[in-house]
């Protein structure tokens, strides 16, 4: 029955033990299940192409330099090994992960991988308590990379705070989502965050030649030619994913068969189809999300059509809920252009309802049509800095409501004074009493001070008159 716990171990000089892991656990040897082992063999020359090429050390990776310079922070500390936790956040096929594996490659402490996505407490269990013997055993620290942290519940994460924290675990977390929403602020504390940018056109040119001309880890046996305007191609449309652009080019060379010159050609025509169509840089739950439907509202309320009609876009391509961008125009109708049009309310409100009704794809023409119409409406605030203020005077001043306004609709109200002195308003001129409606020590505040824009003028104008202010 041994057999069934059979393990290879493989040490430094190729020796290989088979028994138990427990007997042959020495800090110079590194056990691994058989089929493990097998696996990680395969892995070396049937994993995907952007995966067996990535940079092993710091001088290998390409872009990135305002984190990776030789001057820059991140750079000296994995040179000198001196790391903190550190959380990596950025867009797809950015070199996250490629970060995670050059510390991997150069780090003295233990370096341990796990993806959350899959992984439960049982593994960071497993996790810990490795690291604790590393650390009392062998003085050895360990380090943590969570691929996907932000997929980790506020439990998960709150389970590695005090290891974080006391330092048995080094933690290297990598994530497509803005940490500050998505990753539990106490770790946030204890980490430094590193945004990597999307890659230059430049970069991916330089991975793709790369790939292509490497034979121990890339696509150089195949002897393929990557036309230059086809690199130029896979490189712009990428948009800063280098592993959408390798993943295009590997798919070319093998599914391509050679032209007469013996030879395997990528052209523009084999690009386009590897790559096929660029899927917006946008995700429902993340990063890109907030920053598209900021842009849309901004541009709303900026005045431009063409802006507003285009985040629309965009938002609509990814498949965003159509219920969500009809609630952001109702918003906006209200908070940035109020009265000046108060029919932007209504058009709004009229669309959210018809999009409810009809669903896509028509609901695009009804949600373009009152983006638009709130975009180019006359614009103004006053109606939410007239709310704004009058909820910090409340919190700030309370006061009672003025006598003659309070409810006199019961019995007795008369002989606590409520009601009395009352002026109803359309026994006077103009359908106006100058009587007092603000409450005490409020008198002289002014909440509501409407803008010299579209129907607030008439507004402004009706007010002088019933004040008697009109030249």
């Amino acid at each position: 029955m041994d057999a069934l716990f059979c393990r290879i171990a493989i040490i430094w000089e190729k020796e290989i033990y088979c028994g138990r892991p427990e007997k042959y656990r020495k800090d110079n040897i590194q056990t691994m299940d058989l089929f493990e082992y097998a696996r990680t063999k395969t892995m070396k020359t049937e994993a995907p192409l952007a995966s067996r090429i990535r940079p092993r050390t710091l001088d290998e990776v390409v872009g990135q330099q305002h984190i990776i310079g030789k001057d820059k922070l991140l750079y000296r500390a994995i040179s000198a090994d001196k790391l903190s936790s550190l959380i990596f956040y950025g867009p797809p096929g950015t070199g996250k992960t490629t970060l995670a594996k050059v510390i991997a490659n150069t780090t003295s402490a233990e370096f341990t991988q796990i993806n959350a996505t899959v992984a439960g407490k049982k593994d960071m269990e497993e996790v810990v308590k490795t690291a604790k013997e590393n650390l009392g055993m062998y003085g050895k620290k360990t380090i943590l990379f969570v691929d996907e942290i932000h997929r980790f519940n506020k439990g998960q994460q709150d389970y590695l705070l005090p290891f974080v924290e006391d330092g048995t675990l080094i933690l290297i977390g990598a994530t497509t989502e803005n940490p500050y929403f998505e990753v539990n602020g106490a770790l946030l504390s204890r980490s430094v965050i590193f945004e990597l940018k999307p890659l230059q056109k430049e970069d991916i040119l330089t991975l793709l030649y790369r790939a292509v001309s490497d034979e121990e880890r890339g696509m150089g046996a195949y002897h393929a030619v990557l036309e230059e305007d086809a690199a130029e191609f896979l490189a712009d449309i990428a948009g800063g994913d280098a592993r959408s652009a390798l993943n295009a080019v590997e798919l070319g060379i093998l599914t391509t068969a050679p032209s007469a010159d013996g030879k395997i050609h990528i052209t523009v025509e084999v690009a386009s189809e590897c790559i096929q169509k660029r899927a917006v840089r946008y995700d429902k739950d993340g990063d890109s999300h907030y920053d598209t439907i900021s842009a849309f509202i901004k541009s709303m309320r900026g005045s431009d059509p063409d802006a507003a009609v285009y985040y629309l876009a965009r938002m609509l391509y990814a498949g965003e809920d159509v219920k969500f961008i009809a609630r952001r125009i109702m918003i906006c109708a209200s908070e940035d252009v109020g009265n000046a049009d108060p029919q932007a309310l209504q058009v709004a409100v009229a669309a959210a309802q018809a999009v409810e009704r009809i669903g896509m794809p028509e609901s695009q023409l009804i949600l373009s049509q009152a983006a638009l119409y709130v975009a180019t409406a006359p614009k103004s605030n006053s109606a939410t800095n007239a709310i704004f203020d009058a909820m910090k005077a409340v919190k700030e001043q309370p006061a009672a409501v003025p006598p003659h306004l309070q409810d006199s609709h019961y019995g007795g109200a008369a002989k606590l004074g409520h009601g009395i002195g009352y002026e109803y308003a359309h026994d006077f001129p103009k359908h106006f009493s100058h009587q007092q409606y603000l409450p005490d020590g409020l008198t002289d505040r002014r909440f509501y001070v409407p803008s010299e824009n579209g129907y607030e003028k008439t507004i402004q104008r009706y007010l002088d008159w019933i004040h008697d202010k009109e030249e």
